[in-house]
């Protein structure tokens, strides 16, 4: 074999991503999937729905006074969890800024949950479900930096 073909073989191999990458970027683009339909459920509640879903009329209240910026960190954190798993599992390097756009976005909207008393409010499921978003969220952009890494990613 020629040495340009030689070269050409070793940067397709270098690229080729671990069976183990590819299962966490197409896990993220499921848990991402369900973070979407999570998101739009969360724009579009009213009273009713959130009550037949159990909350009580404080807790409600609490959630419908969600403010914007708080809807925009929840898009803003889904969108490009998604966006950075599918760039993941195209092997691009877009996907660490993407995912570290996705992680900042998540801890904006933890501190918001702080600061407006969701936390309080709706109890510790939801601080273990956020929570649990935020550490995602971390796993996937240390896949992405690890990637990359490697020579995983272009």
């Amino acid at each position: 074999m020629k040495k340009g073909a030689q070269n050409m073989v070793d940067a397709v191999t270098q690229r080729r991503l671990p069976p183990w990458v590819w299962a966490v970027a197409g896990l993220g683009v499921a848990w991402n999937i369900f973070g979407l339909v999570q998101f739009m459920g969360a724009i579009s509640a009213t009273s009713a729905s959130l009550a037949a879903k159990g909350m009580t009329p404080d807790q409600i209240d609490v959630y419908l006074s969600i403010p914007l910026w708080m809807n925009i960190a929840f898009g803003i954190g889904v969108v490009g969890g998604l966006i950075g798993s599918v760039l993941l599992a195209f092997k691009n390097k877009l996907s660490q800024p993407v995912f570290l756009a996705s992680l900042v976005a998540y801890v904006v909207l933890f501190i918001g949950d702080i600061v407006n008393v969701v936390f309080a409010a709706l109890g510790p499921p939801q601080v273990i479900v956020l929570t649990t978003v935020v550490a995602i969220a971390a796993a996937l952009l240390w896949v992405a930096q690890i990637s990359n890494k490697q020579g995983h990613l272009a």
